[in-house]
This record gives structure tokens, C-alpha cells and sequence, in this order.
């Protein structure tokens, strides 16, 4: 089966050697998420903003890979703070509404950036597989 894969540009993926998100038939799976830009700086300075900030992110990967945010069935989100909740939900409910994936959100000790608050993967699943 032919996988795609697909590098944001974030300075960790070379150096990990991982990619931002891959496509096999019409799974896609996208890697854990931060609010980073190519050079690492974290944007956002609350929750919400993150998320957002991380969302868009994700929906290019998606779309570079021939889907969508509608295609998404399964979200992860791995918070510092619990009381950053609030802004996930806020977020999460703006991208991600109408399309009612499962989700899961826990809190962690922390992530790999100390400025970033959540860290956010996705599963997706295309009705039409590429050729």
C-alpha cells in the first residue's frame, strides 16, 4: 500500500526523524501537534490561542495529503494545565464541531516545548483513497 508523508517544516521532524502527518490508503495520521513554527517559536500565549494556532496547522497537513478537517474521526489533546480545558473545548468545538469526532484529552506533566501548553495529534479518515 502506498504511504505519503508530509513534513511541516518544523525543525524537530529532520532531526527526529519523523513526519508531520502520513498517509496510507485513506488513513491519515498526524503526529503530535505544538504551536511551533519552522524555527520552534511556540505562538500563543493561552491555551485557546495554541489550539487554534495548532489546528490550522493540522488541517494544512491534512489538506496537503488530500483530505480534510471533516475527515477527522479521532482527536488526542494532551494539556499541562486542566484548567486550560476550557480553551481546548472552545477551540476544539470552532474546528472541529460539526464534525463530532471521538476525542481525548488528558493532562500531562509536560511538553517537549516548556512554553507550550497542548500538544495535539489527529486521525483521519478519507472516504476517497488517492491513487
Amino acid at each position: 500500500m502506498h504511504k505519503q508523508t508530509y513534513s511541516s517544516g518544523a525543525p524537530w521532524e529532520a532531526s527526529a526523524g519523523y513526519s508531520r502527518a502520513v498517509r496510507v490508503g485513506n488513513w491519515i495520521f498526524t503526529a503530535g501537534t505544538l504551536a511551533a513554527d519552522e524555527k520552534g517559536v511556540i505562538h500563543g500565549v493561552d491555551c485557546y490561542a495554541q489550539c487554534c494556532y495548532i489546528f490550522r496547522k493540522l488541517e494544512r497537513a491534512l489538506a496537503e495529503l488530500g483530505a480534510g478537517l471533516g475527515d477527522v474521526v479521532k482527536v488526542r489533546a494532551y494539556l499541562v494545565n486542566m484548567a486550560d480545558s476550557e480553551g481546548f473545548m472552545k477551540a476544539h468545538s470552532e474546528f472541529l464541531g460539526s464534525t463530532r469526532p471521538a476525542a481525548t484529552c488528558v493532562v500531562v506533566k509536560e511538553l517537549f516545548a516548556a512554553e507550550a501548553l497542548v500538544e495535539i495529534e489527529l486521525t483521519a479518515i478519507q472516504h476517497q483513497a488517492l491513487n
